[in-house]
């Protein structure tokens, strides 16, 4: 079992000057603070157009600042948007190489397509060929980061002559590849391409091991014809986190803002009616949290075995996670350890949870609950890789290795007139 640390930057309205500039100083605090407690990952977003939601559109840039305070933390894209009208898979390719290099190899290369109609329609990019877009371009941005020089590609949504795309990467033959999972069926989608899941879902332990389950068995099988020159199986779930002493303290600090990370979620890719520069987001939340599943007062049960979400009256659920003590949340991350989840990813940067909260939240979780599950995970690790070996090498041989240049093409200067 590892840990990460996730962010979208959320701001809720109403806005001040300077909010923004503080957000991503504090942000960039706690990534350091995280590194010195023991934490495995930062994962950072690529998202645009989400007011409030997501002001994080530029991750290269955040975690390449990150890289520099830093010395053991791994870096996570999770996820850059890969369809070419968001990113064009060479330029993908350069900046990854680039903070890899930079970062003394520590780089995670997430990637992923995005759903909602703000980016989709904002970039001009089809709903119906993102997923074919993500399958053309992972697996030609992994021959770039590989082939010396790239042979070029000619499929469907990129077509591009051989290029020595420059630098390569730190990590060899790649960074580990990961892809954004929100249901069953891109999971399954992962483990026939040997990447990681990134599963953005607030999913319970229980469910948890059906997910890992369809992963493994799938990424032992002929199905698995692996995107990259590498197979990263590992799957990962996200959980609200918010630790202290005391329950009701861990309540009060992190509910709302969890509430309404999921509530504006909800707002962009679901139910929201949303008017750019105008729609007040966190004023909608307030009004109507309990109508979408984020009921304060469900989530807010005191003395309870932690889940995702709680049950209230009438069945009702509201999302609660990791909202807890030390003594709570250790079980729970032992469910989910027990489920076969390789790392949980935490959200505590959202809606308006204080940075210093934020800190002192970290740094209960890696004196009080960390410690064991730091103990266990080397010798899981080695007994699964040991377990998936034999697979991993099947896969490996059913991938298409590096491919050449004819050695006659040439790329001639333009004629000067």
């Amino acid at each position: 079992m590892k840990f990460g640390i996730f962010y979208e930057h959320q701001i809720p309205r109403p806005w001040e000057e300077g909010d923004e500039h503080q957000l991503l100083k504090d942000a960039l605090d706690q990534v350091e603070l995280a590194d010195r407690l023991g934490f495995d990952h930062v994962w950072e977003v690529e998202h645009h157009f989400l007011e409030e939601y997501s002001h994080s559109s530029a991750p290269e840039v955040f975690l390449a600042a990150a890289s520099q305070r830093t010395t053991d933390i791994r870096l996570g894209h999770g996820i850059v948007l890969l369809p070419g009208a968001y990113n064009h898979t060479a330029r993908v390719v350069e900046r990854i190489n680039t903070l890899d290099l930079i970062s003394d190899g520590r780089v995670d290369f997430g990637t992923g397509e995005s759903s909602s109609r703000a980016e989709l329609e904002g970039f001009g990019v089809g709903r119906e060929t993102k997923r074919a877009q993500w399958l053309d371009h992972i697996e030609a941005a992994t021959r770039m980061m590989v082939e010396e020089p790239f042979a070029g590609w000619d499929g469907e949504f990129l077509q591009m002559p051989a290029r020595n795309v420059v630098p390569k990467p730190f990590q060899k033959p790649h960074p580990p590849l990961w892809v954004a999972c929100s249901q069953r069926e891109t999971i399954h989608l992962a483990a026939t391409k040997g990447v990681g899941a990134l599963t953005f879902a607030f999913v319970e332990p229980d469910e948890a091991k059906f997910w890992v389950d369809d992963y493994y068995s799938t990424i032992a099988s002929e199905a698995c014809v692996p995107a990259g020159f590498a197979v990263n199986a590992n799957i990962a779930s996200v959980l609200p986190l918010m630790c202290h002493e005391d329950e009701a303290t861990a309540i009060d600090r992190g509910i709302d803002g969890v509430h309404f990370f999921g509530y504006s979620l909800g707002h962009f890719y679901v139910y929201g009616q949303h008017q750019p520069g105008t729609t007040d987001v966190w004023a909608e939340f307030e009004k109507n949290r309990s109508a979408y599943g984020f009921d304060r007062a469900t989530a807010a049960q005191k003395n309870v075995e932690l889940r995702a979400q709680l049950e209230g009256e009438e069945g009702v659920l509201s999302l609660r996670g990791a909202i807890g003590t030390p003594d709570q949340i250790r079980p729970l991350i032992r469910q989910y350890e027990e489920a076969g989840i390789d790392q949980v990813i935490f959200i505590s940067q959202a809606g308006r949870n204080r940075h210093e909260d934020i800190c002192e939240s970290m740094e209960l979780f890696a004196a009080e609950v960390m410690p064991e599950f730091k103990e266990r995970d080397p010798g899981l690790v080695a007994a699964k890789e040991e377990r998936l070996a034999s697979a991993v090498e099947a896969a490996l041989a059913r991938r298409e290795g590096p491919r050449t240049v004819d050695p006659d093409y040439y790329i001639t200067p333009a004629i000067l007139p």
